[in-house]
């Protein structure tokens, strides 16, 4: 399969698979927008995922690289899975880079750290899921990690009973103030 022209992440990424060994993977930095448009880049997704040869989909955190700021992708190609799902990794979290003065950085610990969960395959809350190749043909081979990796939700939790009771004994206090100011202005008018 040949990418057209216009897509040069995906010529690159056909170009480093062609190379593969039968035994071989390649990680390959990608932008983001790749995993999920339609149109050529869709149906080579699907070529890849038909395939079986996406490992793995790694979200990185943003402003790691010199020149931009935007987060990017690894895509792991492997010509020798011993399954058909594909891992999703959002190491896209503060868990998992050093802020720094202009740029953000993976120390040995965070890289260490991403390659334990890359080697386990094991499902991490928020951080690591792998899904059945079906499941993605299903999603129309969209290969985004938001999309399979749940994120965390860091809102804070509010107890609505407590707030309905704080705003009414609030309310109480202004009609009581109220009552208090009518009194006052009353007896000043007198």
């Amino acid at each position: 399969m040949l990418a057209p022209k216009s897509k040069a992440d995906f010529a690159f990424v056909l170009h480093a698979l062609s190379y593969l060994s039968g035994k071989g993977r390649a990680a390959i930095v990608c932008f983001p927008g790749i995993f999920y448009r339609g149109g050529a880049e869709q149906k080579i997704r699907k070529y890849l995922v038909d395939n079986n040869f996406v490992e793995t989909v790694i979200s990185l955190p943003p402003n790691l690289f010199y020149g931009t700021s935007i987060a990017v992708n690894i895509l792991v190609l492997s010509k020798h899975k011993p399954d058909t799902m594909t891992q999703f990794l959002n190491v896209s979290g503060e868990d998992f880079y050093k802020k720094a003065t202009n740029n953000n950085v993976l120390t040995s610990a965070h890289i260490d750290k991403i390659m334990a969960m890359f080697d386990s395959k094991e499902d991490v809350d928020y951080v690591a899921k792998s899904v059945d190749n079906k499941v993605i043909a299903e999603n129309d081979y969209n290969l985004s990690v938001s999309s399979y990796v749940e994120a965390e939700d860091t809102r804070e939790a509010i107890d609505i009973r407590a707030l309905n009771k704080e705003i009414a004994e609030t309310v109480e206090r202004i009609n009581t103030l109220r009552a208090d100011i009518d009194a006052i202005i009353e007896e000043i008018e007198g």
